[in-house]
Parts: structure tokens; sequence; C-alpha cells
């Protein structure tokens, strides 16, 4: 399995992540950008998720547990999501106003795309406070339900 790499440095309010998968980069950037399939992947398993707006200005959608409880998430797109990346602003209602920037990159590398993104908090304790909350077991999780979109969007349709 892939390794999803996740640094955070000491005293510096930005999270950087990388992973490879094993999918060119246009069904990675679909992943990415299609709603149908971000619903499919983004977050923990345990959660249903609910896209509420997913639009050329912004997002928002929610995680829901098995007892009912939600977790809302809202962001705003700077730019079209292309086949080389993004820009969005990610923030969870349940801590207003802690706004990250990310920048998600994509790179092809022969038939396989590595997938960058950097983070910026407004402060090195957003930064802090995103981690202990568990962000990189969903982010891992996350990509393991990716990995398995992009297997079922490989396969070759079936006459």
């Amino acid at each position: 399995m892939p390794e999803t790499k996740i640094t955070a440095a000491a005293g510096q309010p930005f999270i950087d992540i990388e992973r490879e998968f094993d999918a060119p980069r246009r069904l990675v950037h679909r992943a990415y950008s299609e709603p149908d399939l971000i619903r499919q992947w983004l977050g923990p398993r345990k959660y249903e998720m609910v896209i509420e707006r997913w639009d050329d200005g912004g997002y928002r959608y929610v995680h829901r547990d098995e007892q009912g409880h939600e977790f809302a998430f809202r962001g705003a797109f700077h730019g079209p999501m292309t086949i080389d990346g993004g820009v969005q602003t990610f923030e969870f209602e349940g801590a207003p106003g802690h706004i990250s920037l990310d920048t998600l990159t994509l790179e092809e590398r022969g038939g396989r795309t590595l997938a960058k993104t950097h983070s910026v908090f407004q402060s090195v304790a957003d930064r802090d406070a995103m981690i202990e909350a568990g962000m990189s077991g969903g982010v891992k999780e996350g990509y393991e339900r990716l990995d398995e979109v992009l297997a079922r969007l490989a396969e070759p349709v079936k006459a």
C-alpha cells in the first residue's frame, strides 16, 4: 500500500501531505473534482457524507455518524480545479473562523499520480488543533478509499 506522508514542521503554520496513486492524473482529477466521486472517498469510512453544495464558488458537506451527529465543512474555490490541481479554503463549522488555505498539486508520473496538498493555517495553534483532532487518520483512511474509487474508474467497461 502506498505511504501517505504527512509533514507538520515544528513552529510552522502549515501541513504538507503527499500520496502517490496507481492511476493516471485524469482519473485522480475526476475523483477530486466530481461531487459524486468525492462523496465516495473523502473522510473516514464510518461517516455518511452528504454534499449540500458544490459549485464554482465553493462547497459545503456534512459527515454524519450512526448516532446522527453531524460534522459540517465548507470553503471557497479560488479558481477552477484543473488537471494540475486547485486552491480552496477549508473550515470546520464546529470551529468557525479557523480557516486554512489548501493548494492541491497533481503530478503525472508514468501512469501514476502524485497528489501534494499544502495547507496553510492562520496560526501554529490552529494547525496543531487540526492535527490533535485526528486529521491524519481521516486523511489516510480517505486515501485508502480513494484507491478503491480509482480502481473502479480504471476498470474496462464490460459489454
